[in-house]
């Protein structure tokens, strides 16, 4: 399956920088970062010289070898305290039925992870049931997506709402005939993996 880039192209150099200095951090060679992640030296090379975007799978791939939450790879050195996003600068990835665009990213010491998520017709988050750390809310803007918490099943149309604690088990699905578009934002915990990735991952 192809994926599309996780950000703009014009962010790839700030990634790929970012990268490098984590990898520099824990005194990881190329060659040892790429034994970690599976990635070849040549590709990770290139992406810190800004050379090529990575795909979301890839970002995945280096931000666990590194051992840090994939958000930590867009996070500019310093405190940085505000981050402005342009409608049309949006961080972008695509699975099969699922469109993903994150609002907002790089904030020092981030707790909230927002996304923007059209799912198609007939399309699921994920195949199975899944529980995380901290709380998830969910709010429908388009269509209709069915979620299931433990043993309850609930149908959000536009303008409803759930927040709930990700510990129970749960899973949505767009069981209508028309796409659905809804915001999502996860609690995230400093030093953990990115929440999203359970749901959104690809």
């Amino acid at each position: 399956m192809s994926h599309s880039p996780l950000y703009r192209e014009d962010a790839a150099p700030e990634v790929g920088q970012r990268i490098r200095e984590l990898r520099d951090k824990q005194g990881l060679s190329l060659r040892a970062l790429a034994e970690r992640c599976g990635l070849s030296i040549n590709a990770i090379s290139r992406i810190e010289r800004g050379e090529n975007s990575p795909t979301v799978a890839s970002l995945h791939l280096i931000a666990r070898a590194l051992n840090v939450p994939i958000t930590e790879l867009f996070r500019t050195t310093g405190n940085r305290t505000t981050v402005f996003v342009k409608r049309d600068s949006r961080m972008r990835s695509q699975r099969s039925g699922m469109d993903i665009e994150s609002l907002g990213v790089g904030l020092h010491n981030q707790q909230l992870e927002p996304f923007l998520v059209t799912l198609q017709p007939g399309t699921a988050a994920n195949s199975e049931p899944i529980t995380h750390s901290g709380q998830e809310f969910v709010y429908c803007v388009e269509g209709q997506i069915e979620y299931q918490i433990g043993n309850d099943v609930y149908t959000l149309s536009p303008g409803d709402s759930l927040l709930f604690e990700a510990s129970q088990m749960h899973v949505f699905r767009n069981t209508s005939d028309r796409s659905a578009l809804i915001l999502m934002v996860f609690h995230t915990q400093e030093g953990n993996d990115s929440v999203g990735q359970s749901h959104l991952n690809t």
